[in-house]
């Protein structure tokens, strides 16, 4: 049996212990956001510095993504192995190298071996924040508390920004230097914080330490009631009878992660290929639609719109960072009340109606032989809206819902399918966004993400069901149900007690 609504005497409330645990897990998302957004900045100043090509500069913008890809894969089975703290305090390490390497910086080379390993904690970071966020979250808290590590993302991306005005009014070759090694300090800080912080109840339930694991629910749940019936719930999901009462058992089944992408893409049932198709669909989208375009080549999009100073150009990139982290903070007392489904579709439109202006407006600048302060104007509004929508769903969504869906003993190496995805369209754009538009206009190539987001669209709406106030045990049920080519969103939900 599965007990689909969690009890809660304390109904409207979230457990303010469970919100200290994901708010540190998140720091890293912050460290890996303020290394996104400092380096569209510390770029200008490299090139000058360096003189490095628009080649070097995709490579450089785009190998982090690229080695993330493997820091991903490689996250999901060290993660079901040493667990999802010390699989944390791994990325922070990796990011402790990647910055100190990147802030001595004497020639390109050096730069690019930084930015690897940084990369490398990439990977990890984006895989184990989410999904240690959700396991340590009830259901009726999981949306807001599953969107921490990528609300933190957007402040650590405005950090980034106003590093790069500040620190841009150094000497050249200090300025950069130090916009980059400065991620050390906070690096170290969270390796050693996270260290304090408890195990995944649900990761201690699949190696057997049942008591460990109570303890844990006790502390993050409202309720004594409400952690018994999660705890039964995640005893079912990891194979142990519901009533065991034994501090430590064997688990029926090895758990560390062996024999998982057996189950994963050779053999899967029905419901886990569509949880995958769904996972990877929403990685793939969340890129493909161009946001990477826009918070790594800020200043390069404005200066075709015709701001020329280096100031000016900084600062209306912070603006990006402003609002990214504005409809973030917006959106995280959303999920949990609207819904995934519905802020998804919004988004995607809101998004597709927005890369059209901003397409428009860009072409107008960019045939223009004077500069036109309407199309200028257009562009920078057009940007922020896009941004808005952007982080007012398909942003937040997509790790909140791809680290949900999985099977508890598919969860981690199944998010990290999804993460790998995702870090191979992000450098995809990275790597070939300048090179896209000098082939076919800087205003075709958001004409073209905007072709992208109506694909993004139709898909949201005919593959991806509802699973706002679900028990993550419960996901395989929804998608093996709702599956009949056209998902639907379960309305009768609410009326539910227990299957």
């Amino acid at each position: 049996m599965v007990h689909v609504m969690e009890h809660d005497d304390n109904e409207h409330g979230f457990n303010k212990y469970a919100f200290a645990c994901v708010t540190v897990a998140s720091m890293i998302s912050i460290i890996f956001g303020y290394d996104t957004g400092v380096m569209s900045g510390a770029m200008i100043f490299i090139k000058e510095d360096l003189g490095i090509s628009d080649t070097q500069q995709e490579i450089l913008a785009g190998i982090l993504n690229i080695c993330a890809l493997v820091g991903s894969l490689a996250a999901g089975r060290t993660s079901d192995y040493i667990g999802r703290r010390y699989t944390i305090a791994l990325a922070s390490i990796l990011f402790l190298a990647g910055s100190v390497l990147m802030g001595y910086g004497p020639n390109y080379a050096i730069l690019m071996a930084g930015r690897c390993v940084a990369g490398i904690g990439v990977g990890f970071a984006l895989l184990v924040a989410p999904i240690y966020s959700a396991e340590i979250s009830s259901a009726k808290a999981r949306g807001f508390l599953t969107s921490l590590p990528e609300l933190c993302i957007g402040i650590g991306i405005l950090l980034g920004y106003v590093a790069n005005y500040f620190l841009g009014k150094l000497t050249l070759e200090l300025g950069w230097r130090l916009m980059l090694g400065i991620a050390a300090i906070p690096s170290l800080a969270l390796a050693l914080g996270i260290l304090t912080m408890p195990e995944s109840p649900r990761w201690l339930v699949m190696q057997g330490h049942l008591g460990k694991a109570k303890k844990v629910l006790l502390q993050v749940s409202n309720t004594e009631q409400e952690a018994e019936l999660r705890f039964k719930d995640i005893k079912i999901a990891a194979g142990i009878h519901e009533n065991c009462t034994y501090e430590m058992v064997e688990v029926p089944q090895k758990n560390h992660g062996e024999g998982v992408w057996k189950e994963l893409l050779v053999r899967p049932s029905r419901s886990v290929r569509w949880i995958l198709i769904a996972a990877v669909g929403i990685h793939f989208f969340e890129h493909a639609t161009g946001i990477e375009a826009v918070m790594l080549y800020g200043p390069r999009i404005f200066k075709k719109a015709g701001i020329t100073s280096k100031d000016k150009l900084l600062l209306t990139t912070i603006g990006v960072g402003l609002t990214k982290v504005t409809f973030l903070i917006i959106v995280t007392f959303l999920l949990d009340k609207v819904g995934r489904r519905r802020l998804l579709l919004t988004s995607t439109g809101g998004m597709f109606c927005s890369l059209t202006i901003l397409g428009i407006s860009l072409t107008m600048a960019d045939n223009s032989q004077e500069k036109l302060l309407w199309a200028l104007t257009l562009s920078i509004v057009a940007t922020y809206m896009y941004v808005a929508f952007f982080n007012i769903g398909l942003g937040p969504v997509t790790w909140v819902y791809s680290t949900e869906i999985f099977p508890l003993k598919l969860r981690a190496q199944g998010a990290s399918i999804g993460v790998a995805v995702n870090r191979l369209m992000n450098a995809s754009i990275s790597m070939s966004f300048i090179s896209i538009y000098k082939t076919i206009t800087i205003g075709g190539t958001f004409f073209m993400f905007a072709g992208i987001s109506i694909l993004a669209w139709v898909f949201f709406f005919l593959c991806l069901p509802e699973t706002k106030g679900r028990a993550l045990e419960e996901m395989e049920m929804i998608f093996s149900k709702n599956w009949n080519g056209i998902v639907t969103t379960d309305t009768n939900h609410k009326q539910r007690q227990n299957v």
